[in-house]
C-alpha cells in the first residue's frame, strides 16, 4: 500500500513540476494569442513559483497542524480548478491571476507530498529510495515540461497545457479516497497568517529587484527583517532558524536551490533559442530538452539507493559539478547538435543526482513534528531557485543580447552570443554551489542527523 501511495503522491508532484516549466515552449504562442508583452510574459511564468514559494512555509506548518493527507487532497482540488481557469483565461492579466491560483494549489499540496513520504516509509533505506523516486518525479516533471508543452501545442490549442491537469487530478483524488492514508495532525503547531504575508512581500520584492526595479529592495528588505523578528517572538514560528545550524540541512537547501537555478535557466533559454534562432517548432525545441529527462530519472533514483553507502558529498557536490560541466559545454557547442545533446545528458545526470539526496538531507534533519516545515523549506529552495533562474538569468539574457545587438550584427548572432554568455554564467553558479556544498558536507556524512 505504501508504494501505491507513493505513486499517487508522485502524480501530484509531477503536475507541480510540469507547470513550473511547461510554459517555456508555450510562452511565444500564448503571448501571440493573448497579446501579452515581454513583461507580462515573464509574469505569466513567474506568478506560479512566486506564490508557491511565498505560501510554502505557511502551508507546511498548517499541514503539521491539520494533517498532511488532508492538505494534499485540498491542494489537488484547488490545483484542478485553477487549471481550468488558466486554460480559458481570455487576457494576460487573468492568466497571471489564474497562474497565481495554480500556485496556491501547488503550495498546499507540495509540502504534504514529502511529509507523507517521510511518515509512510519508516525504514531508512526504503525511505531514501522512496525520496529518490519522489525527487526523480519532481526533476522529471520540471525537465519534461517543455517537451509536454511542445507536444500539446503541436496538436491542440494553448489552453490544453493546463487542461491536461484536470483528468489527472481527478484520478489522483479517486486513488487517494481508495487508499485512505493516515492523517497525523499535530494540534500544537500554529499557522501564522502575518508571517505568510511577510514572506510573500519579501519574495515579490526580491523578484522585482532581480528584474531591475531597485526600489523594490526596500519592501523586500523590510519584509525580510519583519519576518525574522516575528519568528523570533512567536511561540510556534513558521520557521525555526536554529535548524540551519545543521550543516546537512543547510547543504541540502543550498544544493536544491542552485540546482534548480541552473536547470530553469538552461531549459528556458534553450527552448527559446531553438525556436527563435533555429526555427524549431515548440515540440522540436522541447525534444532537445528531453535529454535532461532521460538522464535525470535514473540518476535520481540511483542516488537515493546508494546514499547510505557513498554518502552525501559525492552525490551532491559531484552532481553539481557534473551539471556545471554540462552547462559549460552546452554554452560552447550550441552549433553542434550532437555535442550539445551530450551536454544536456550531463546536466540531467548531475541535477538528478542532487535532487533526491538534497531532499533527504533537508527533511531527514528535522524532528518528526517539524517535517512539514522542513518539507516547505525544501520546496521553497526548489521554487526560489527556479524563480531566480528565470528572473535573473532571463533578465541578463535580454540585457546582454541588447548589448551585443548592433547594426552590423545579425540578430540571431547576437542572440547566440548572449545565450552562450548566460549559460557560462549559469555554469559558474553551479560550480560555486558545488564548492560550497563540498564544504558543508565535509566528512562525507552518509545519513542526516535529526
Amino acid at each position: 500500500m505504501r508504494w501505491l501511495l507513493l505513486s499517487v503522491l508522485s502524480t501530484g508532484l509531477l503536475l507541480i513540476g510540469l507547470d513550473n516549466s511547461i510554459l517555456y515552449t508555450a510562452l511565444p504562442t500564448i503571448s501571440a494569442e493573448l497579446g501579452a508583452d515581454e513583461a507580462q510574459g515573464l509574469w505569466i511564468i513567474n506568478a506560479y513559483p512566486l506564490v508557491v514559494a511565498g505560501l510554502m512555509l505557511g502551508t507546511g506548518t498548517l499541514g503539521d497542524k491539520v494533517g498532511h493527507a488532508r492538505m494534499f487532497a485540498t491542494g489537488l482540488v484547488i490545483f484542478g480548478v485553477a487549471s481550468l481557469c488558466c486554460a480559458y483565461a481570455p487576457t494576460p492579466e487573468l492568466l497571471i491571476a489564474a497562474r497565481g491560483a495554480l500556485g496556491l494549489g501547488a503550495a498546499v499540496m507540495m509540502p504534504a507530498t514529502l511529509a507523507l513520504v517521510q511518515q509512510t516509509f519508516t525504514n531508512e533505506r526504503e525511505r531514501n529510495t522512496a525520496i529518490g523516486i519522489w525527487a526523480s518525479v519532481a526533476t522529471v516533471g520540471a525537465a519534461a515540461g517543455p517537451l509536454v508543452g511542445g507536444f500539446l501545442l503541436e496538436h491542440f490549442w494553448w489552453g490544453s497545457i493546463f487542461l491536461v491537469n484536470v483528468p489527472i487530478v481527478a484520478a489522483a483524488l479517486v486513488a487517494l479516497a481508495l487508499l485512505r492514508p493516515a492523517n497525523h495532525p499535530y494540534p500544537l503547531a500554529r499557522w501564522d497568517a502575518v508571517s505568510t504575508l511577510l514572506s510573500i512581500l519579501t519574495l515579490t520584492g526580491f523578484t522585482l529587484v532581480i528584474k531591475g526595479h531597485l526600489l523594490a529592495a526596500v519592501p523586500a528588505g523590510l519584509g525580510a527583517w519583519l519576518f525574522v523578528r516575528r519568528q523570533a517572538r512567536l511561540e510556534h514560528p513558521l520557521l525555526t532558524f536554529d535548524i540551519f545550524r545543521n550543516r546537512i540541512f543547510s547543504g541540502g537547501v543550498v544544493a536544491a536551490g542552485f540546482a534548480l537555478t541552473g536547470l530553469a535557466a538552461v531549459e528556458l533559454l534553450t527552448t527559446q533559442r531553438f525556436q527563435i534562432v533555429a526555427g524549431y517548432s515548440p515540440l522540436e525545441a522541447g525534444a532537445i530538452i528531453s535529454a535532461v529527462v532521460v538522464a535525470s530519472l535514473p540518476s535520481s533514483i540511483i542516488g537515493g539507493m546508494v546514499l547510505h553507502r557513498v554518502g552525501f558529498l559525492p552525490l551532491i557536490s559531484g552532481g553539481l559539478f557534473v551539471a556545471a560541466l554540462g552547462t559549460l559545454v552546452a554554452a560552447l557547442s550550441v552549433q553542434t547538435l550532437a555535442v550539445f545533446l551530450t551536454a544536456m545528458l550531463f546536466v540531467g545526470a548531475g541535477i538528478g543526482a542532487v535532487g533526491g539526496v538534497a531532499s533527504t538531507a533537508i527533511v531527514g534533519s528535522a524532528p518528526p513534528h517539524r517535517e512539514g516545515m522542513a518539507a516547505s523549506v525544501e520546496e521553497i529552495s526548489f521554487e526560489l531557485g527556479a524563480l531566480t533562474g528565470v528572473a535573473l538569468l532571463g533578465t541578463l539574457m535580454s540585457a546582454i543580447r541588447a548589448r551585443y545587438d548592433a547594426p552590423t550584427t545579425h540578430p540571431f548572432t547576437a542572440y547566440d552570443m548572449a545565450y552562450s554568455t548566460v549559460l557560462t554564467i549559469a555554469a559558474g553558479i553551479l560550480l560555486a554551489s558545488a564548492i560550497a556544498c563540498a564544504w558543508l558536507f565535509r566528512g562525507n556524512p552518509k545519513s542526516p542527523a535529526r
